[in-house]
């Protein structure tokens, strides 16, 4: 496949870098959507993704993608292909994404050295990104992910100013509260705009890989900000999200917080987490 540069991950630009000489940094400091060198160009990122993510485009990136028929390769070596992404927009590092990977699973592995699966999941959790080398264009691959077919709510970032020309904002059939869905319905009947997340949920359970299914609700709703950060979306939620929801917040400390100039050793690291790989989702997989 061809390797084509998807530019800043939108999200990504505004999380928090672990500063070590900052441990006790104000959290409110983090994910700042106001201000910045790169805030013109994250702010048109999103304007592209609110404009463009409808109801519609999202089922047509279902019918294009999870069908899982774009590529054939192990989990390794989508993994190790993200060292094609370095993050462009990080004003404080600059690495492949690879790194990013393998320090999230080691952050997981310390804290939580009996749960296998979370650390694994914690290595692949951004390897959906690998849409971005069959050309996806950045906005329908990288950032904070919403419902889509109901009102967007105002934890996304840049609610305000960026939906005005979605035609769904304007469409009395999505832009009540609870829109297409039913209340209580829970996130499994709920369409996410089209992104990493979904798309990698989709591989994992279209090649029967075992990870339990709290790993797969950290691979498929971690970029939901606005729900796990913000509290909106939860009269979509029903009983087995509101118990999944602190998986994915535990979760989500780590991708944020394990991001240090630091790097790991790939190389000594890549035979343990080969081996979790054999165990949960061995082979060749289907993309």
């Amino acid at each position: 496949m061809r390797v084509v540069n998807i530019g800043p991950d939108p999200s990504l630009a505004y999380r928090p870098i672990l500063d070590l000489e900052q441990k006790d940094k104000d959290k409110t400091e983090y994910r700042n959507f106001e201000s910045g060198s790169l805030i013109d160009r994250v702010y048109n990122t999103y304007k592209l993704m609110h404009t463009n993510q409808t109801l519609d485009f999202v089922k047509q990136k279902h019918s294009e993608w999870s069908g899982c028929g774009h590529a054939q390769m192990e989990v390794m070596e989508a993994v190790i292909s993200l060292d094609q992404l370095v993050d462009e927009s990080d004003p404080d590092v600059d690495f492949p994404n690879s790194y990013h990977a393998f320090q999230t699973a080691e952050g997981i592995r310390r804290e939580h050295p009996h749960k296998d699966w979370f650390q694994l999941v914690g290595l692949i959790h951004d390897i959906g990104k690998i849409m971005a080398l069959s050309g996806e264009p950045q906005w329908a691959v990288v950032g904070d992910t919403f419902p889509v077919g109901c009102r967007f709510q105002n934890g996304i970032v840049f609610r305000g100013s960026t939906f005005v020309d979605n035609p769904d904002d304007k469409n009395p059939a999505y832009n009540s509260e609870c829109g297409i869905y039913k209340p209580n319905c829970g996130l499994d009947n709920v369409l996410m705009s089209w992104g990493h997340d979904e798309y990698l949920y989709r591989v994992m359970k279209f090649n029967k890989c075992t990870i339990p299914e709290e790993g797969l609700y950290m691979i498929r709703f971690h970029s939901f900000y606005p729900w796990h950060s913000h509290g909106d979306y939860m009269h979509l939620c029903d009983d087995k999200d509101m118990s999944m929801i602190p998986w994915v917040r535990e979760f989500n400390k780590f991708d944020l917080y394990t991001k240090t100039t630091e790097l790991p050793d790939i190389k000594k690291l890549k035979p343990y987490y080969q081996s979790l790989i054999d165990k949960y989702c061995p082979g060749v997989l289907k993309w």
